[in-house]
């Protein structure tokens, strides 16, 4: 079997979330090294991030926020399940905590993942081609289901399923990161099934946990890759742009590459978090852009696309 070629979705992910953080993505864009963008349509900078996208020709879907900042559905910023006290989401944390006991209405996540889409219909101009949940929240028991139901409704054929081949030996995340994963990982397993039913798509391979922030490398990225080829194509898939009869490996990486936050500029209505105004943006920012990265998807056949391309 000749090695695959691979059709890889670079996704910039939290476009929206502030000024520094589109400017990075844009750059980022500009010199090949992501392919695709994930709005946040709560965050500050979003009317921005859609103009860039217009503007750059930039594929663009939505990151579905229920987790930080506040609700765009006007009737649940203030008395629903979704915010606290203060008329924020729950939080990363939060929102899972609520979900466990029972506390989240999923009625009002639908209203809210509804709200979002039109937001970013007004936004951009159009439906988005993919649509994923900004810290997973789109995998979670109960969330899964009516996530599936608003795509399927709309028609939105791709998602995210956050299961990462080398995630289990993975060296340098520490202990409660690790943790996380693992959880992301088996909730999106258990979505898989869910996703099928309502004939929603994704790529055969999905790349980013371990290599976000300051654990961005080539090295981690070149392991990322070839973790990616050995699984191969989920099935018999052929590039029938080049009417090659070689197998296409499709993934996607998610990346979020920007400059760090100002403390007092950004967000989805609390302010930046502390990630944002790291320098672990800029970062995945230079790698990301480095030559030798580019010249490495070169060499081992890669080909950077958006989703509408799969």
């Amino acid at each position: 079997m000749p090695q695959p070629r691979m059709m890889l979705v670079v996704t910039g992910d939290d476009f929206g979330y502030c000024p520094k953080r589109n400017q990075g993505i844009v750059e980022c864009f500009q010199a090949g090294g992501i392919s695709n963008v994930s709005l946040l349509v709560n965050a500050c900078a979003a009317k921005e991030a859609a103009d860039l996208a217009k503007r750059n020709n930039i594929p663009i879907g939505l990151h579905a926020n229920l987790s930080e900042g506040t609700p765009v559905c006007q009737s649940l910023q203030q008395a629903s399940t979704l915010v606290n006290q203060y008329g924020f989401f729950h939080g990363k944390m939060g929102f899972r905590q609520a979900l466990e006991r029972g506390q989240l209405s999923m009625k009002q996540v639908e209203l809210e993942l509804r709200a979002q889409v039109r937001l970013f219909r007004e936004l951009t101009g159009h439906l988005p081609h993919h649509m994923d949940g900004h810290q997973h929240v789109h995998v979670l028991p109960e969330v899964r289901e009516v996530f599936a139901q608003v795509l399927s409704d709309l028609r939105i054929p791709y998602t995210r399923v956050p299961v990462e081949l080398g995630l289990h030996s993975c060296t340098w995340l520490p202990a409660h990161l690790q943790r996380f994963y693992m959880q992301v990982e088996k909730d999106a397993l258990d979505s898989i099934p869910v996703f099928k039913r309502y004939g929603i798509r994704w790529p055969d391979v999905y790349l980013g946990l371990t290599t976000m922030g300051q654990n961005m490398s080539i090295h981690n990225l070149q392991k990322a890759l070839s973790h990616a080829f050995a699984a191969g194509p989920s099935d018999t898939t052929f590039n029938s742009a080049s009417g090659s009869n070689q197998p296409v490996v499709t993934a996607e990486l998610m990346v979020h590459p920007g400059y760090p936050s100002h403390p007092q500029e950004g967000g989805c209505g609390e302010g930046p978090d502390d990630f944002s105004q790291s320098a672990d943006r800029q970062h995945e920012l230079s790698v990301l852009r480095d030559p030798s990265l580019l010249a490495l998807y070169s060499q081992e056949g890669v080909q950077l696309c958006a989703f509408r391309d799969l």
